[in-house]
């Protein structure tokens, strides 16, 4: 699909980050932008700044909610073009340590709202012949480091959905992206900065608009995957070769990336 004047989108976790650089991106094309988050002052301000916005305030979780704002977002501007399961958060840390209802809460936002996102959308979609959902996963959910165990989990899930879901949404005329970043300049961790594993190399990290170029283009050339950076796909190599991953990734990221190497 071409992304213009005539598109209209929704994108979760829009306040912030990713989600708030694709709305800037959808909007810099003309396209009409529902932006969904929680909270809602922090998501007014941010859609403020972004031309053709509506600011959806929303917990994906709530699957009622949910589908009640983009239905509104719906009257007013048209059936939804492009929809993008972006929201998510994190937590790190030892397993052991974790807290459940973290964990729990990472399970429902990263993967469940995403299921909630689609159900919102598709059927409409279906019904037209026409539409593109992107699922924004991560590296994290081609391979799984150590104190990620279960960020890593939520994000493989959404890989395994999204993939599998391509394939079905097959001669419908609506299709998917799935979308793995590496490490991004987000607020993602703002609230564990003090706590990070040593792999963890945010010197490396770039810019979420990145993210969102590289995502638009992704959807206009209707390609199965956007990796960003690019070297990001190496980590897939992880299935067929784990021994030389981990390897790869002790010299890239020290040995706390991969402490048990056999």
């Amino acid at each position: 699909m071409q992304i213009g004047t005539d598109t209209r989108a929704v994108v979760t976790g829009a306040s912030r980050g990713i989600g708030l650089a694709l709305a800037s991106a959808l909007g810099e094309r003309g396209a009409r932008v529902g932006m969904i988050a929680r909270g809602e002052a922090e998501l007014k301000a941010a859609s403020e700044g972004v031309v053709g916005a509506s600011a959806l305030c929303a917990d994906v979780v709530d699957r009622d909610s949910l589908e009640k704002r983009i239905g509104e977002f719906r009257e007013r501007e048209g059936e939804v073009d492009l929809a993008i399961a972006n929201a998510g958060v994190a937590h790190y840390g030892p397993y052991r340590d974790l807290d459940r209802e973290q964990a729990e809460r990472m399970i429902e936002i990263n993967f469940i709202g995403t299921l909630n996102l689609v159900d919102a959308v598709l059927p409409a979609m279906l019904n037209r012949g026409s539409g593109h959902l992107v699922v924004v996963s991560s590296g994290a959910g081609l391979r799984a480091f150590p104190w990620a165990a279960v960020y890593g989990a939520t994000k493989a899930a959404q890989k395994a959905f999204a993939e599998a879901l391509r394939h079905e949404l097959s001669g419908t005329g609506v299709s998917l992206t799935s979308v793995f970043p590496g490490e991004i300049h987000t607020s993602l961790h703002d609230h564990e900065r003090d706590r990070m594993p040593d792999w963890y190399k945010s010197k490396n990290a770039i810019g979420p608009e990145v993210v969102a170029d590289a995502v638009l283009a992704g959807v206009e050339a209707d390609r199965r995957e956007v990796h960003v950076p690019r070297q990001v796909r190496l980590l897939g190599l992880n299935d067929l070769f784990p021994g030389l991953v981990d390897r790869l990734l002790v010299l890239l990221r020290g040995g706390a990336s991969a402490p048990r190497r056999y």
